[in-house]
């Protein structure tokens, strides 16, 4: 290092020097000692390194000193602000895994915020005064929606299935391969291997469930004959995934879910399909075909389905298990159910949600909402948003045709016609834009289309338009 920069390095203050700055006696009377000082080395090492760098002169170090108070109170900010935080999802899917899928609706946050302000009957039975336990919250209302294929028509005691839940669709998977086929063998096809999110793939959760994997057919066909061969004195179980995730065309071959159902009963072995999506009602008034949900899977004699409560649903992150009340009640006892147990907060959104499915009030669910808007009502929200942003020098804001998509490891090959807003700039380039985007107070995701960037408001609350209106605004200016 040179003896100049070793004489910059020397005159910043110490820690203690700073502290004792005037302009920061409030932020040490609101944040605390230990927070101020904290931020107040992060900044002084950051100098040092852009000293070291040669990066500063004498000048610049000089007003860097001058802004050392100023720089503690922006790091503050930031060390002290939630990293978990909300944003703006303007990329038109709407199940977005990494934006947290499914926004929860009214319903849900009211009653999520009372049970989470308090004590609650989690595990509390109020009509005995005993212990209760936690999964009757969703057990009843599960039973209810899952028991007849119409709410018109009550379930009874022969049609209602057992229902648990648990904290995500691969916990419910495990839980049932271990409770049901530990030691033992499933029999699942080449082409229903799937890796789901984050590089999880079913075989890796089968081995640690103590089940031993038999795969059978081929990538693109499988057939009945397949998995009757395969049977044999170690089979415990035949298990379908839903392909949520990926499509197969052309060459493909796969049984049918009531012919697998029939081998399973000649030969005495349970059933389970990795289902996914938690669907509850049919899609086809969106135009949206193909897309089998509980009903379709209990409905063919499935005997446990396995589903995930944030994707179709459209409730908080569960997995929940449906099926015949013998196997239920097994996996009920097994000591890894309480292990993926859920919480309280849990249990208040979902019974909320699963409320609001027995009223049939499906418009109060977010996603449902967005995948019914059509295509003209999003035009008109459009043209509304562009002409609130209104024409600026160097910026363009026009309305072009698009497709939104569901996510979220559904449909995977369905889209919905929509309408776009399509945002250029002379001063920044598409990725420019989207990456300001990002980084303002309250965040926008949005997505690029032909070096343009697409702003869907399929998937942004309409009282979210004029709060992404200010962040567009700030990111352009």
């Amino acid at each position: 290092m040179t003896a100049k920069r070793t004489e910059l390095l020397r005159q910043l203050p110490s820690v203690d020097e700073v502290l004792r700055s005037s302009s920061l006696e409030t932020a040490l009377q609101c944040e605390g000692r230990a927070s101020v000082t904290d931020a107040v080395r992060t900044v002084l090492d950051r100098l040092r390194a852009e000293i070291t760098r040669s990066t500063f002169d004498e000048r610049s170090t000089q007003l860097a000193i001058e802004g050392i108070p100023d720089a503690v109170q922006l790091e503050l900010k930031r060390g002290l602000r939630f990293s978990l935080q909300k944003v703006i999802n303007a990329s038109g899917v709407i199940l977005h895994t990494n934006l947290g899928r499914a926004p929860l609706p009214p319903a849900a946050i009211e009653h999520l915020a009372e049970i989470a302000a308090g004590y609650s009957n989690l595990e509390f039975d109020l009509a005995t005064g005993e212990r209760g336990r936690r999964d009757i919250h969703a057990q009843r209302l599960l039973a209810r929606l899952l028991g007849s294929h119409s709410y018109a028509q009550p379930a009874n005691e022969e049609t209602r299935p057992e229902a648990i839940v648990v904290n995500n669709c691969a916990a419910a998977v495990l839980l049932a391969l271990n409770t049901i086929a530990e030691g033992g063998e499933v029999i699942v096809s080449r082409g229903e291997l799937v890796e789901i999110g984050g590089s999880f793939r079913v075989p890796e959760i089968m081995a640690k469930s103590g089940a031993q994997l038999r795969e059978v057919g081929t990538t693109n066909r499988t057939r009945l004959s397949d998995y009757e061969k395969a049977i044999g004195d170690k089979t415990r179980l035949l298990l379908r995934v839903h392909r949520s995730n990926f499509a197969m065309i052309g060459f493909t071959e796969q049984p049918a879910a009531a012919e697998l159902v029939a081998l399973s009963r000649k030969h005495h072995i349970p059933i389970m399909e990795d289902l996914g999506n938690g669907l509850l009602v049919s899609l086809s008034s969106a135009g949206i075909h193909g897309e089998s949900g509980f009903h379709d899977s209990l409905a063919a004699g499935i005997d446990v389905v396995c589903a995930s409560g944030d994707k179709l649903l459209g409730g908080p992150q569960a997995g929940i298990l449906a099926g015949r009340k013998e196997l239920i009640g097994r996996m009920r006892a097994n000591p890894l159910f309480r292990a993926l147990r859920v919480d309280k907060l849990t249990y208040a959104a979902l019974e909320a949600v699963l409320l609001t499915y027995v009223r049939q009030d499906y418009s109060a669910i977010p996603i449902l909402r967005m995948i019914d808007l059509t295509s003209e009502e999003i035009r008109s929200r459009d043209e509304g948003f562009a002409h609130q942003i209104g024409s600026k020098a160097g910026v363009a804001a026009t309305v072009v045709e698009s497709k939104s998509i569901l996510g979220g490891g559904t449909a995977p090959t369905a889209t919905l016609p929509t309408f776009a807003v399509a945002i250029t700039s002379k001063r920044y380039s598409a990725e420019e834009l989207q990456g300001r985007l990002r980084t303002q107070v309250l965040a926008v995701i949005a997505r690029i289309e032909d070096d343009k960037l697409l702003l869907d408001l399929r998937t942004v609350d309409p009282q979210e338009e004029s709060s992404l209106a200010n962040s567009l605004r700030n990111a352009l200016s």
